[in-house]
């Protein structure tokens, strides 16, 4: 069992108790991140993990930098087989291009400071409470894509998309020095309704319902990945954009669909293989 200490070591507990269940302070945060997540769909609590630990973090992204999966790719924004059935302006046929990469969540040791925050059950009871689901939240079985590094350098872009997974906690490590500015639009679908009119929309340039959140190294953000359509803009100057994303399901057996993991990873488990047909929700992806 990990105990408090490491966690501190990690996490500014002194600020954000979020070990301490009858805290009032942890009440309060969790009462106004939810009042964000209603209102806007996502949330970010500042300086939430140390700088020590950013910077252990940022160091392992860097070393493992030249284990990345690369993709300069062009794909939709559910990463799924275009429908020849559709019309060439529907979103299920509009490829963009993705220039960015991935460390796999399999390529991280036990010591991983980003495992240690992860495989915390006192960090995904808060951000369960956080999010203020009815239904519990486990950590992510899908072994590429449950803890990743994202990745992008000079003249990247990360158009847009969908999660594979219900909620993403992101937690910026560097940014780039122009660019790299996460947009979104909140509750764009549902598990019952595409609205892929709304999203034609998006993808065509519209920005009524966009936001725009400028991360800082530290933060810690909550978003509701698999309902809500959202892009990184492309990174502009020398500096790499690093960014550590903990993802979190309702369904703890599901996984990334084989294409959406070879995709966005570069390859597929038989993992993957045997637990495509599990759906979680109607949605396409």
């Amino acid at each position: 069992m990990q105990s408090i200490d490491d966690l501190e070591a990690l996490i500014d507990l002194d600020t954000y108790p979020i070990h301490q269940l009858d805290s009032p302070t942890r009440s309060d945060l969790v009462a106004e991140t939810r009042t964000q997540m209603d209102a806007v769909g996502c949330c970010r609590i500042s300086n939430f993990i140390r700088p020590e630990a950013v910077n252990t973090m940022l160091g392992e992204a860097e070393r493992l930098t030249p284990e990345t999966f690369w993709a300069e790719q062009d794909h939709n924004p559910y990463a799924s087989p275009e429908d020849p059935t559709l019309p060439a302006t529907h979103p299920r046929n509009t490829l963009q291009k993705r220039m960015s990469g991935f460390i796999n969540s399999d390529l991280l040791g036990p010591a991983s400071p980003l495992n240690r925050i992860y495989d915390s059950n006192v960090m995904t009871h808060f951000i369960w409470q956080c999010l203020g689901t009815p239904k519990p939240i486990y950590q992510w079985a899908d072994p590429l894509g449950r803890n990743p590094y994202g990745v992008m350098q000079t003249d990247h872009y990360f158009p847009w998309h969908f999660d594979g997974n219900e909620f993403t906690v992101s937690i910026l490590l560097q940014r780039p020095d122009q660019g790299g500015v996460f947009e979104y639009v909140p509750d764009i679908r549902s598990p019952d309704a595409e609205n892929f009119e709304k999203v034609q929309y998006i993808l065509e340039g519209g920005r009524e319902g966009v936001f725009e959140l400028d991360l800082q190294p530290a933060d810690l953000q909550l978003f509701k990945g698999r309902f809500s359509l959202h892009r990184v803009t492309r990174i502009v100057g020398p500096t790499a954009r690093y960014i550590a994303l903990p993802t979190y399901v309702h369904d703890p057996y599901r996984m990334n669909r084989p294409h959406h993991a070879i995709t966005y990873y570069g390859r597929a488990t038989p993992l993957h293989y045997e637990r495509e047909m599990v759906l979680v929700d109607g949605l396409v992806d």
